[in-house]
């Protein structure tokens, strides 16, 4: 496949863009209908919801507030009402409002005005809940009501259905995120056209996945976080999975390959790795689904659709596009000393090589520090509250932001978060008295029934993100209720919010076991080994506890919130856990698979556990942190989209992204390994029997028989020092291309070997020794024997791929 991709380049990239321009086209057309739903089925906040739209059909919808505030005078003043009154009159006409409540109707609205006379508000009920409402209808109203500002009279509105319209225009971090990955890729690559590579892919993938996103809202319920996290997600694996194989195919062009056999190598090495990489990250999202909660649902299906598109853009389009540019995905630079020098030994050496040594001398102390580290970012998830943000963390400049503030200081914290206590039958006069005299309970009103339903607004003394209305509901369920002998239920946005968390915190133990269990599936499957698997399911849950901890840190507590922009401290997204954890399960996994595949490689060619773990770290290390750098910088990008639930992800995912590959695949995973030994890769026979073989890397050519029955020939020589000494008791592996050992013996006192060869052609010779580097060069062998002499020096690791 990609051999045709590259031969037929034009006809691949022009299915690309008449795809990518078709659903773009038609997205734009259709228009979009995200829709959060919050399916919260036997929860208490629902039965309330469901009396409400039974009783009230007009009046079930959400609530928004219009607030106004004079600068001098009261609102009560007659130039104030003639500006104001004839406002409300206009939305109450307008679709999609069910009912207008004017603080200048009656005795009734004179609750409506601050005891200071300076700030009213007027309740908007709609007749659909906020995201069924359209956009068109909203701004309408906003428009309406912000008509009537002059100076001396300010005019916001706040609420679940303003919000959605005055949401930041997208894009701003999508785009800061892709400049920052470009100037990472050139650093890295030194060449224009190689750093534009995977920028290109990342956008086609996330492009046409968005597109797609948006056309499936109209069929099913998709949240409209779930564009943002898609984007999210879908230009960090796509800027990676792009950046590993063009790193692998300007590796074969070093080499001295031809172009063409260079891309489809490294599309058939690395690029059935992204495939591999894509699908664990698929199904840690798929994961989501056992939750059962329908909120998630639609999250699932516009990530993992980003993602599955942007796999299929690196494995069909990036070998089309590196048709275009052939030789020129190298720098200039590296064409130059490749025309000058030839093809020249790829060599593992620098920061990489010597840090892996570090680690092998002393996997003690760095684990210990590695550990320490991440139980210090761990320890704030001790205090991790779920919940829900509300107006009070949009930005300071939006008009919901500007209501909410003007209602605390008018009416106290906990009006942005009134409660709805539905009953249907018993006595409603009772429990009003009870819930007045409840503590924490700052006022109550009764509506007038309707079919037997009785409405209670309730008012906390406390802001809706408080842990104390959490307790006042639970109180108001648990004890007030009951006391009046009532049938009632508690909803309202907050009661929402709660049972949602609590729905999610119940059900997250669930969901931990699944991601955990699959992820231990994959990888005894592909490591045939059952430490490995263990080891990468406690980092995981390592990692997952010192990201949680940051965000409690930074989120929760408020550390270092106001450079971010983003308004108070509040309780974590309840949704939040589980995105972020299906992600970071899926991500982690890749760079365990890139890191560990190399380990277990070495380890079936030498059986050596110190040489395969400190080879693997120093050859993976680099292209895993240059990939882990990337996705970094797009997830912290996502702080400038002004949504807090995308900047709460963001920064979530950057942390967890940079301390699983800075700290546990650099530094506590290849420690543990070494402590751990040859049991790495332990496994039962009896289970090795019943594994199926999942094969991540291409078969390997079968070396053909000689015809004879003896050898064709043999490799013979010295092993010595770099001044000539010889090397006792260096192992000397005979292995064919694909990496199959074929003969292995140890050099004797003088330093010399022989091993036998089964028939002509191009294997590999790998030499490791204690104290010293290890080698391993190409040979090549006709009908004679082959003289093949090897000088070790201490400390070298040479890389082979």
């Amino acid at each position: 496949m990609a051999r045709w991709c590259y031969r037929h380049r034009l006809v691949v990239l022009l299915l690309w863009v008449g795809a990518l321009f078709g659903l773009g086209f038609s997205a734009s057309s259709a228009g979009t209908n995200y829709a959060n739903v919050f399916s919260l089925p036997d929860t208490d906040s629902k039965s309330a919801y469901d009396l409400m739209e039974k009783a009230f059909p007009n009046t079930s919808g959400d609530t928004d507030t219009v607030v106004w505030k004079v600068d001098q005078g009261s609102v009560k003043d007659a130039a104030v009402q003639d500006r104001v009154q004839p406002a409300l009159d206009k939305i109450a006409k307008l679709p999609g409002v069910g009912a207008v409540t004017s603080p200048y109707a009656g005795a009734q609205g004179a609750t409506q005005i601050s005891k200071d006379g300076r700030i009213a508000y007027a309740q908007l009920t709609f007749t659909k809940r906020a995201n069924e409402i359209p956009k068109e209808q909203v701004q309408k109203v906003l428009d309406t009501a912000q008509a009537a500002e002059k100076s001396g009279l300010q005019v916001e509105l706040g609420g679940q259905a303003i919000q959605r319209v005055q949401e930041p225009p997208q894009g701003l971090s999508e785009m800061v995120g892709i400049i920052a990955a470009a100037v990472v890729l050139f650093l890295a690559f030194g060449s224009f056209f190689a750093m534009m590579l995977p920028i290109a892919i990342a956008i086609f993938g996330v492009g046409m996945g968005l597109f797609s996103t948006q056309l499936l809202s109209h069929s099913t319920d998709i949240p409209d976080i779930a564009p943002l996290l898609a984007s999210l997600i879908g230009l960090g694996v796509g800027i990676d999975y792009a950046l590993f194989i063009v790193t692998r195919h300007r590796r074969g062009i070093e080499r001295g390959l031809d172009p063409e056999e260079s891309a489809v190598t490294a599309l058939n090495t690395s690029g059935r790795a992204v495939l591999f990489a894509g699908g664990t990250v698929c199904i840690a999202l798929a994961g989501m689904l056992v939750t059962q909660l329908r909120f998630l649902d639609g999250v699932v299906i516009g990530t993992s659709l980003t993602v599955v598109l942007s796999v299929l853009a690196a494995t069909t389009l990036l070998p089309a596009l590196l048709g275009f540019l052939g030789p020129r995905v190298l720098s200039r630079r590296q064409r130059r000393r490749l025309a000058a020098e030839g093809p020249a030994p790829e060599k593992t050496s620098g920061l990489a090589a010597r840090w892996s040594v570090n680690v092998e001398k002393r996997p003690r102390r760095i684990a210990a520090l590695a550990l320490v580290v991440m139980a210090v970012l761990a320890i704030p998830v001790l205090s991790l509250r779920l919940g829900a943000t509300d107006q009070g963390n949009d930005q300071a400049s939006t008009t919901t932001r500007k209501a909410y503030d003007l209602l605390a200081d008018g009416f106290g914290p906990g009006f942005n978060g009134p409660l709805q206590v539905v009953t249907v039958g018993g006595d409603a006069t009772t429990l009003v008295k009870g819930i007045e005299s409840t503590s924490g309970v700052a006022r109550v009103a009764a509506l007038p029934p309707a079919k037997g339903v009785t409405v209670i607004q309730v008012v906390p003394t406390t802001s809706p993100q408080s842990k104390a209305t959490d307790d006042l509901i639970d109180t108001l369920r648990d004890k007030v209720i009951p006391e009046a002998g009532a049938q009632a239920h508690v909803g309202g946005v907050t009661a929402v919010s709660k049972d949602f968390a609590s729905v999610t915190g119940d059900r997250l133990p669930l969901f931990i076991a699944t991601i955990i269990g699959l992820g231990f599936l994959l990888l005894l499957v592909a490591f045939r080994s059952l430490v490995v698997p263990l080891t990468a399911a406690l980092m995981n849950l390592i990692a997952a506890a010192a990201s949680f901890g940051v965000l409690v840190a930074i989120f929760q507590w408020g550390w270092g919130l106001d450079l971010l922009g983003l308004g108070k401290e509040g309780p974590i997204n309840a949704f939040l856990p589980v995105i972020m954890l299906s992600l970071l399960f899926g991500l982690s996994m890749d760079y365990q698979v890139f890191l560990v595949s190399r380990m277990h490689e070495e380890w079936v060619h030498t059986r050596d556990n110190a040489r395969a773990v400190r080879v693997g770290l120093a050859e993976t290390s680099r292209v895993i942190n240059s990939a882990a750098l990337i996705m970094v910088c797009v997830f912290l990008a996502f702080v400038l989209s002004g949504d807090s639930g995308a900047a709460m992800a963001g920064v979530g995912l950057a942390a967890a992204v940079a301390l699983d590959a800075f700290i546990l695949r650099t530094a506590l995973v290849p420690a543990a390994m070494h402590l751990l030994g040859n049991s790495n890769w332990w496994l039962p026979s009896w289970l090795e029997k019943r594994l199926p073989h999942l094969a991540v890397e291409p078969r390997e050519d079968a070396v053909e028989a000689p015809a004879t029955d003896g050898p064709a020939s043999v490799v013979h020589g010295f092993i010595r020092t770099a001044d000539g000494e010889p090397v006792d008791g260096a192992s000397v592996t005979l292995l064919s291309k694909g990496g199959r050992q074929l003969d292995r013996v140890e050099s004797l006192a003088d330093g010399s070997y022989i091993v036998s060869v089964p028939a002509p052609g191009t294997y590999l010779l790998a030499t490791t020794a204690t104290s010293y580097g290890s080698r391993v060069g190409h040979v090549i062998v006709s009908e004679g024997p082959l003289v093949y002499d090897v000088e070790l020096a201490e400390g070298e690791v040479d890389a082979v791929n």
